[in-house]
């Protein structure tokens, strides 16, 4: 069972139609509501054909992904499944990180078997390489047979199958963002922070970008308590008090410190730092 149908030609939907296509799938609808950029997916992965005619990707595959927002997903479900009644030996994922798999209520009446697909990473454009699905989990829930085939699916790509509770969902998804999506403007605050501090342009990124790479190695060697370095993991009142005073010019920036300083000291409690200094810190990021 290799025939991929992909609806929803964006960035995820066009990385994994080719990451398919490279494992041996068989792409062999693209669609879109706009043909346009169906065909300029087609491009890209080099198989299959491009159409705005969503119910003809479903025809053409056993396995069909819906790769749509999620504000689409309900809208375009219940279209699917009154244009087509018959769902028989059909596996519909989406591929939504917040929404459950029950959103494909509609087409598993009809007798389809139904997951949700997400994958636990960013693709910046449609031409995301197919290595960027390796190695990656894959938060998964739905039926039985579907999520079987979502792992044979998962293997394929050479990623990690993680199933989630469908009432999980939103606390993992917020998560994930947490983790990549929110951590882009805390990047830029620092940046900010570095050109007033008269290091202009691309070279405030250029001097952070090493550290970063630094400290998420850190992180995928040692827990929280352990990576976390810096003036609040060796309990440093006097050096968080000069931060916090060179912020007052950046609101939103110290505001940031603060709200993240307090999350810091929580693991920097369990590093046991004395308690005068821990108290002392406290308050400063307290403003006590």
């Amino acid at each position: 069972m290799k025939n991929v149908s992909i609806i929803g030609t964006g960035r995820l939907g066009t990385s994994l139609a080719h990451a398919l296509a490279k494992k041996g799938f068989r792409i062999r609808t693209l669609a879109d509501k706009s043909l346009k950029a169906a065909r300029q997916s087609l491009k890209i992965v080099g198989r299959g054909k491009a159409t705005a005619r969503w119910l003809r990707a479903a025809d053409d595959a056993d396995i069909i992904f819906l790769c749509l927002p999620d504000e689409e997903l309900h809208q375009a479900v219940a279209a699917l499944a009154r244009e087509r009644r018959d769902w028989q030996g059909k596996y519909v994922f989406h591929t939504s990180g917040i929404t459950s798999s029950s959103v494909l209520r509609p087409v598993k009446r009809q007798g389809a078997q139904v997951a949700s697909f997400h994958p636990v990473q960013s693709f910046p454009s449609k031409e995301t390489a197919p290595e960027h699905f390796k190695n990656i989990y894959f938060g998964i829930e739905g039926d039985s047979q579907a999520l079987a085939i979502a792992k044979k699916i998962i293997d394929r790509l050479g990623g990690k199958p993680l199933p989630i509770k469908p009432e999980g969902k939103p606390v993992y998804h917020a998560a994930c963002s947490m983790a990549s999506n929110l951590f882009i403007p805390l990047f830029d605050l620092a940046c900010e922070l570095l050109q007033a501090a008269g290091i202009r342009g691309q070279k405030a990124a250029d001097v952070l970008i090493p550290l970063v790479e630094g400290t998420l190695q850190n992180v995928k060697h040692f827990d929280g308590k352990k990576a976390l370095t810096g003036p609040i993991a060796r309990g440093d009142a006097w050096t968080l008090q000069h931060h916090l005073g060179a912020l007052q010019k950046f609101p939103a920036a110290r505001e940031a410190y603060r709200v993240l300083g307090r999350r810091a000291l929580a693991l920097a409690e369990k590093k046991k730092i004395p308690p005068s200094k821990f108290r002392a810190l406290k308050d400063l990021l307290e403003e006590k």
